[in-house]
């Protein structure tokens, strides 16, 4: 399983990227909510809001993840792959009941 942490200038982004995601089964589900992002531009400190998008899916997808992700912004964004070490065996079974793991969907692709 891989959690991809992105981030966003708006919700209506995180919700369009979001509903591409799942409708081309790259995840399982999506979650965002906004927070205040501080950084340093120019040699000043920098606050505005931000949102964060955090995608639950199979390892492999990242490619994809980011294709989708480019097609919707054109700005420079914050991508974050992260493998949890623990997840129950409810969400584990969900998840690989709903999204083919990599080695499932490269299988199907030599067999077409």
């Amino acid at each position: 399983m891989k959690l991809y942490y992105v981030t966003l200038n708006t919700s209506q982004e995180a919700l369009q990227i979001g509903r591409v995601l799942l409708e081309k089964r790259l995840a399982l589900c999506v979650n965002w909510f906004p927070i205040t992002c501080a950084y340093i531009w120019k040699q000043e400190i920098i606050e505005e809001p931000e949102v964060v998008l955090i995608v639950k899916t199979q390892d492999g997808y990242r490619q994809k993840i980011q294709q989708v992700i480019s097609q919707h912004i054109s700005y420079t964004n914050f991508i974050a792959e992260l493998t949890p070490t623990n997840i129950n065996q409810g969400f584990l079974d969900w998840l690989n009941t709903e999204i083919p793991t990599s080695s499932a969907l490269a299988q199907e692709s030599e067999k077409n």
